[in-house]
């Protein structure tokens, strides 16, 4: 029942505020990425940017009607999102056991 009175509010939304949750949350990341100094952050940052690509895709595969290329897309940014991570936080926590810090200034060089 509640399902049928949410419908007329949810037809309001169009693409213009996916795209603007899309940007926000893309300058959210771009920022985090960029002022951050912990790795974990700087990571944290590129996942708001890689979901913002992909809320992109969607929206717009949801809005040209016929079309399912852009949630094949997200799939596919999710699969990179978690190999990146997987990746990442394993070179994090070599760079931890090596260094004791996860700040990337304090790993200026990477010889240890």
């Amino acid at each position: 029942m509640t399902a049928l009175l949410a419908a007329p509010a949810l037809a309001s939304i169009g693409l213009g505020h996916f795209l603007v949750l899309s940007a926000v949350m893309f300058a959210l990341g771009l920022i985090t990425a960029a002022t951050r100094r912990s790795a974990v952050a700087i990571l944290m940052g590129v996942e708001l940017i890689l979901n913002a690509a992909a809320l992109n895709f969607v929206a717009f595969s949801h809005y040209s009607h016929g079309t399912i290329t852009g949630q094949v897309f997200a799939v596919f940014v999710v699969v990179l999102a978690a190999a990146e991570a997987t990746v990442a936080l394993a070179i994090v926590l070599a760079v931890f056991r090596g260094f004791r810090s996860v700040d990337v200034t304090d790993v200026g060089t990477l010889k240890g």
